[in-house]
């Protein structure tokens, strides 16, 4: 899987950004590659979060999970 990263200069220096793909996860850094692991750092706490919030959900015995690969066919 591939994410739109943007970024943009901020006013009082550095970078914000944010994935075009998942506009609420954003983050902001210093430096172009400050801003690219920040970025990518809060997207995993966001997946972390949703995936603990399904784990919370009740389930039934009929409930499939399973860990799914995203590459690009």
């Amino acid at each position: 899987m591939q994410l739109t990263a943007v970024f943009e200069p901020a006013p009082e220096g550095g970078y914000t950004c944010f994935f075009e793909e998942f506009p609420d996860v954003f983050s902001e850094g210093e430096t172009l590659q400050e801003a690219r692991t920040n970025l990518l750092d809060a997207f995993h706490e966001m997946a972390s979060w949703h995936r603990e919030q399904a784990r919370q959900r009740p389930t039934t015995p009929s409930v499939v999970r399973e860990v799914l690969e995203l590459a690009h066919a």
